[in-house]
C-alpha cells in the first residue's frame, strides 16, 4: 500500500448525526455501564440523561473513515494506536452534532504508517468535543516520510514511590463488542471469527479499543470524579495489546496534582498493559 501524503491538513465537510437518548443508552450500555449508572441509561433520569463524554468519538467516526479512505490507508490492516477526547461542555440529551475531520500528520514508523486525524463536534453554535486519533497501519512503514514529532509537554507519569488510589476490576461479557459496534464502529474485526483469524487474530473478534478506553473512563469517573462524568475534561490513552470480549478489564489510578488523574489498564491473568501512558483531567 502507498500513503497520499498531499492528504495532510485536508478536512471533511460537516457530518451529521441525530441522536436520541436510545443512542446515548445503547452507547453506555457498549462501555459496560449497569443498573447503578441509571442517569447514562434512563431518559427519564431524574435531573435529565447523563452522558459519558467518550461518547464525543461516535460522531466523529464517519469523517475517520472518510479520512482513511483518502489518504490510501487499508482499512483492514489498522489498529487503534491512541486517542484524545476533550470535552468542552455536556451533551444534550438529544440534537444533531456536526462533526469535521482533519488529516494532521502522516508518519513513517519503520513497519508501521501512522495517521494522526483530528475531529471537532459543534451542536449548532456550541462547540462539544475535540478528539485526536493515532491510527496505525500494519506493514505501512518503510515509505520514506517523516517520523512522529516529539513535540510537546510530556504527559503525566505513574508515580513510582506509592501505591495506586484505586483499583478497579470489571468484566466485559462474551457479547461486549457485538453491543459496542451498534454505536457505529462495525469493522468486522470485531464480530467475524473468520476475518479476524485472516489479519493475525486467530484467537477470535477483538474488543475495540474505544470499548476499552470507555470501561477505563467509567472506572476513573467513579474513584475520581465522584460519580459525576461532566468532570472528565480530557482523557488520553495508548493502546497497546489487544482485549477479548470475556475479559476482565483492571484499572488502576494514581490521583495527581491539579485535578490530573494517571491510569494503567490491564487484563486480568495477562501482565501487559492494553492502556498505558493514560490520564485524565477532572474539573
Amino acid at each position: 500500500m502507498s500513503f497520499d501524503l498531499s492528504t495532510v491538513g485536508t478536512t471533511t465537510n460537516p457530518h451529521e448525526l441525530t441522536y436520541d437518548w436510545k443512542t446515548l443508552a445503547t452507547y453506555a450500555l457498549g462501555i459496560g455501564a449497569k443498573r447503578d449508572e441509571l442517569a447514562y441509561l434512563y431518559e427519564g433520569a431524574k435531573g435529565g440523561m447523563k452522558v459519558y463524554p467518550t461518547f464525543g468519538v461516535v460522531p466523529a467516526y464517519e469523517a475517520v473513515i472518510e479520512l482513511l479512505g483518502r489518504c490510501g490507508a487499508d482499512l483492514a490492516m489498522v489498529v487503534h494506536g491512541g486517542q484524545v477526547v476533550r470535552t468542552h461542555r455536556p451533551l444534550p440529551s438529544s440534537g444533531t452534532l456536526r462533526t469535521t475531520g482533519t488529516i494532521k500528520g502522516i508518519y513513517d514508523m519503520k513497519k508501521l504508517g501512522q495517521v494522526v486525524l483530528e475531529t471537532t463536534t459543534f451542536a449548532g453554535e456550541d462547540h462539544l468535543f475535540d478528539t485526536t486519533w493515532s491510527i496505525l497501519v500494519r506493514g505501512g512503514g518503510g515509505f520514506g516520510g517523516p517520523r512522529p514529532p516529539q513535540d510537546g509537554e510530556p504527559d503525566p507519569s505513574v508515580p513510582k514511590d506509592r501505591d495506586p488510589d484505586f483499583v478497579h476490576e470489571e468484566a466485559t461479557t462474551p457479547e461486549q463488542a457485538l453491543l459496542y459496534r451498534i454505536a457505529g464502529d462495525v469493522n468486522p474485526l470485531h464480530a467475524d471469527p473468520e476475518f479476524a483469524a485472516r489479519v493475525g487474530f486467530e484467537q477470535g473478534p477483538i474488543l475495540h479499543g474505544l470499548c476499552t478506553y470507555g470501561f477505563v473512563a467509567r472506572a476513573i469517573v467513579k474513584h475520581a470524579a465522584d460519580g459525576d462524568a461532566t468532570r472528565l475534561r480530557t482523557y488520553a490513552a495508548q493502546f497497546r495489546k489487544p482485549v477479548w470480549p470475556g475479559d476482565v478489564i483492571v484499572t488502576k489510578g494514581w490521583k495527581l496534582e491539579g485535578g490530573k488523574v494517571v491510569v494503567v489498564a490491564s487484563v486480568q491473568g495477562r501482565p501487559d498493559p492494553v492502556l498505558s501512558s493514560a490520564w485524565a483531567e477532572i474539573g
